[in-house]
C-alpha cells in the first residue's frame, strides 16, 4: 500500500538549485528513517542525505553545505534542497524510507527522478 513518488528533477545549469520532493502515500504509520540516494551511470548507488525520527541528519562530504534533507510531516513528504549544483551531481535520485509501526516495518523506494546538471 505504501508508495514513494519523487518529483522535482530536471535540467539545471551548474550553480543552480533544485528541490526534490518525495511524497509518501498509503498506510503510513510512522516514518522512522528517510534518505535520498543517487546513482550515476557506471557508478554504485550512494546515500547522499539521511534523516531519522530523532531529527538527526547526515550527508556525504561532497554535498555538505549544499544539500539539505527535511521531513514535512503535514505534507507527508521528504524533500531534498540542492543548491550550488555541480555536473558531478548528475544522477537519478531515489527516495527511500523505513515506514511502519511497532510490529511491522519495511523499507520502501521511489521510482527515481533524473537530475542533470549541465550547460
Amino acid at each position: 500500500q505504501v508508495q514513494l513518488v519523487e518529483s522535482g528533477g530536471g535540467l539545471v545549469q551548474p550553480g543552480g538549485s533544485l528541490r526534490l520532493s518525495c511524497v509518501v502515500s498509503g498506510t503510513i504509520f510512522t516514518v522512522y528513517t528517510a534518505g535520498w540516494y543517487r546513482q550515476a551511470p557506471g557508478k554504485q548507488r550512494e546515500l547522499v542525505a539521511g534523516w531519522n525520527i530523532t531529527g538527526v541528519t547526515n550527508y556525504i562530504d561532497s554535498v555538505k553545505g549544499r544539500f539539505t534533507i527535511s521531513r514535512e510531516v503535514a505534507k507527508n513528504t521528504v524533500s531534498l534542497q540542492m543548491n550550488s549544483l555541480k555536473p558531478e551531481d548528475t544522477a537519478v535520485y531515489y527516495c527511500s524510507a523505513v515506514i511502519g509501526n511497532t510490529w511491522s516495518r519495511a523499507e520502501f523506494w521511489g521510482q527515481g527522478t533524473q537530475v542533470t546538471v549541465s550547460t
